[in-house]
């Protein structure tokens, strides 16, 4: 095929919304500036400290719902879409000048994140339509288990039959429980496909009866390179402290495939612990990575996965290439984001687990101003951006700052030398008297080290790029309880304020000094104060329903022309909101379980992040990070597919979300019988419409306490808390009725 150097690898073009998103803005601020003035005249004219406390708790609530809405405003301001054309870079650009590409892939804990599926992941890069001795794949085992490393050995001898199989015969799905399951569901059957699956169930059957038993049996290891790695798991072995393991599993080198063709890198990293030394934990995994693959392949194209994130597209590298290869804009661009997608989401997406504002609309916005924030996953990093501001270094001199020893590929991955220097840049002292952490690497200080990493390459001056291509190229897995998706909300929610309000580094203030422009920094404001939305959320849970009991009215009467403000604002924000899910291609009771989940956040995730975090100010309390389940037994799932939320665990969150739904049913049931009987509905109607829609959105609660008996259902204890709460809320607003 003859080279066409003028075809373009990209496009960019702007979201048509644009000029609606503008005008709304304009519209909606002196709508806003109204509802300010009204607001303050409440205040003013307030005849108890009862109302007046209750109008200044209002206005709280409402600067804050404001502050939100205003920052949002970056993500609709300028919204861009970007295009990728690989088949325009294949015919520019030869095999042999395709730069290569190291990919990360981090796990922690064998029986959360099942070792099987960490495997399939590799196994889905390690076959990617890229030239195979460019592509090396680390995975990094935080928890120093040798069940992870038995599936990696297994999934070593796989690969070398599994690689060629889908390149011969084009397989886009190259994970292969997903291609097994698919093709045995009736899809893209290819011949030979019984035998391969026949061989992947073996492996599967051999790491899972491993993991059941807890420990690696000496029969189960074939060759005796192998057997010795195992040695290394001594009696004081454990997952705090451990020496640094590294085993280079395949090498493209001296690894063929089943057709004769080189193998791809494949490397199992336990990086050294010490009970004596501080840890970090994903971001000093993926420092270690970066520093042992710099002396291994050091290729200048890196790919960070999570562990159960995995490749859905072969042709991935290429696209986000179109991007990372244009001369225009390679000498800023940091990474390439594509958005975290999830498979086997039911339905309606009871969970909100889509997260379609965060992965996929909001980074619209961002894109138009500096680029999308890094969410851990799915990334193609260009190395240099480890190493400091743009275009201050060349590629070959990065290392030989951060880790004082560069293989630059002069020598085998399995020579002696280089296992050394590999050894020696995992250690876990290595760090200490450097900037590793801070202005090289990934970034330490906050929970969410991926979060606060793009703010900081952001704010050095490097932009990032959002693709979002037709058909996902990168699928995860997500959490199937409620518990599990309240305490992953929880942890961001902590990270995110130590990203806020530590080191002095609030996107409002320490990016605009910096390299980031006012719009990017409103995005990162954004994201940096989600927590805050427990502020208005809590007050509009409990507030409108105690003065509905007291039958004190704190909002305008029904026929008051005030009333049509305060109805627009609500209309066009939810509106707008429900507009654009539905335009990404989302659905209309997606959305509504998404901003029913954004609600229970608000009394429970957020709330007790927001608390967690003012005790680890007060050092009182130290957060930790909690790994999220990826186990999910047959009836969970099955839960999960038929719709029904999953309440099956005594969880403290459940706590304030069950009290939540009971007050505003409290004060519904006896402030519209109060109503019926009393009159009084013209100045009640905001309040019984507040607690209406509170209850609306509590359904799945009323129903997990009183009508459901399988084993998600709502703990009985937590049941009869939520009732004595109601209780005692209702009794406390007779006593002051009364006085």
């Amino acid at each position: 095929m003859e080279k066409q150097p003028g075809l373009p690898t990209h496009t960019v073009q702007a979201v048509p919304r644009i000029w609606f998103n503008r005008f709304h803005a304009a519209v909606y601020s002196c709508a806003l500036f109204a509802f300010f003035y009204h607001r303050l005249l409440s205040l003013l004219q307030a005849t108890t400290l009862l109302s007046f406390t209750s109008f200044l708790l209002l206005t709280l609530a409402d600067l804050v719902f404001s502050l939100m809405w205003v920052l949002s405003q970056a993500f609709r301001w300028t919204p861009v879409r970007r295009r990728a054309f690989p088949d325009n870079l294949r015919n520019k650009l030869p095999e042999a000048e395709l730069p290569a590409l190291d990919v990360f892939i981090c796990t922690a804990d064998p029986l959360r994140e099942p070792p099987i599926d960490v495997a399939n992941t590799a196994l889905s890069a390690m076959a990617f339509d890229y030239p195979a001795d460019k592509i090396s794949v680390y995975v990094s085992d935080d928890g120093g288990s040798k069940l992870t490393l038995l599936a990696f050995i297994e999934a070593a001898r796989f690969a070398k039959k599994w690689v060629p199989f889908c390149k011969e015969h084009k397989i886009r799905e190259r994970n292969p429980q997903a291609y097994f399951t698919s093709a045995s569901n009736g899809g893209y059957m290819v011949e030979g496909w019984r035998e391969m699956k026949d061989m992947y169930e073996e492996m599967k059957e051999r790491v899972e009866s491993a993991v059941e038993r807890g420990d690696v049996n000496e029969d189960q290891v074939i060759h005796e390179e192998n057997l010795m790695a195992f040695q290394k798991w001594t009696p004081g072995f454990s997952r705090r402290n451990h020496p640094t393991v590294i085993e280079v599993l395949l090498a493209a080198g001296k690894d063929a495939d089943a057709m004769g063709h080189a193998m791809p890198n494949l490397v199992y990293l336990s990086r050294e612990k010490s009970i004596t030394s501080h840890h970090h934990f994903k971001a000093g995994a993926l420092n270690t990575l970066l520093r042992v693959s710099s002396v291994m392949s050091n290729a200048p194209i890196l790919l960070n996965l999570d562990c159960d994130m995995y490749s859905n597209d072969p042709a991935a590298p290429y696209r986000a290439l179109c991007f990372l290869l244009d001369p225009d804009l390679s000498t800023t661009l940091a990474f390439v984001q594509f958005p975290q997608i999830y498979h086997g989401i039911n339905k309606n997406d009871i969970y909100g687990n889509e997260y379609k504002r965060p992965f996929q609309i909001n980074p619209l916005g961002m894109d138009g101003s500096g680029g999308p924030n890094y969410i851990g996953t799915g990334c193609f990093f260009q190395r240099r951006a480890f190493a400091g501001k743009p275009a201050l270094k060349p590629h070959s001199e990065i290392i030989l700052e951060g880790s004082s020893t560069n293989n630059g590929g002069r020598e085998p991955i399995w020579s002696q030398r280089t296992l050394e220097a590999a050894h020696r840049v995992a250690g876990c002292n290595y760090e200490q008297g450097t900037e590793w952490g801070s202005s090289i690497g990934f970034r330490y200080g906050s929970l969410v080290e991926d979060f606060h990493t793009g703010y900081m390459l952001h704010s050095e001056g490097w932009r990032s790029a959002f693709y979002n291509p037709p058909e996902p190229s990168f699928l995860a897995d997500f959490p199937m309880t409620l518990n599990d998706v309240l305490c992953q909300c929880k942890r961001w929610t902590v990270g995110l304020l130590e990203v806020s309000f530590s080191c002095f580094r609030c996107p409002l203030t320490f990016g605009l000094r910096h390299s980031a422009s006012l719009i990017a920094a409103m995005s990162y404001a954004h994201y940096s104060f989600w927590p805050l939305w427990c502020i208005p959320i809590t007050i509009y849970a409990l507030l409108p329903q105690f003065t509905l009991l007291l039958g004190l009215p704190i909002f305008p009467k029904a026929t008051d022309p005030w009333i049509f403000l305060y109805v627009y604002l609500f209309l066009a924000s939810y509106g707008q909101d429900m507009l654009e899910y539905i335009m990404e291609g989302s659905t209309l009771a997606r959305w509504w379980n998404e901003q029913r989940m954004w609600m229970i956040k608000g009394v429970s995730s957020f709330l007790f992040g927001f608390l967690e975090f003012l005790l680890q100010q007060m050092g009182i309390f130290r957060s930790g990070f909690n790994i999220t389940s990826k186990v999910a037994d047959d009836r969970t799932a099955k839960r999960y597919r038929q719709g029904v939320v999953d309440f099956g665990v005594a969880s403290q969150m459940f706590f304030s979300i069950s009290a939540a739904a009971v007050i505003s049913l409290v004060a519904l049931a006896v402030g519209s019988v109060r109503v019926l009987l009393q009159g009084g509905g013209d100045e009640m109607a905001v309040q019984l419409f507040i607690s209406g829609f509170v209850v609306l959105n509590s359904w799945p609660v009323f129903e997990a306490m009183v009508l459901r008996s399988d084993s998600g259902r709502m703990p009985k204890r937590i049941t009869l808390f939520a009732g004595f709460v109601g209780y005692a809320f209702f009794f406390m607003a007779e006593l002051a009725r009364g006085n």
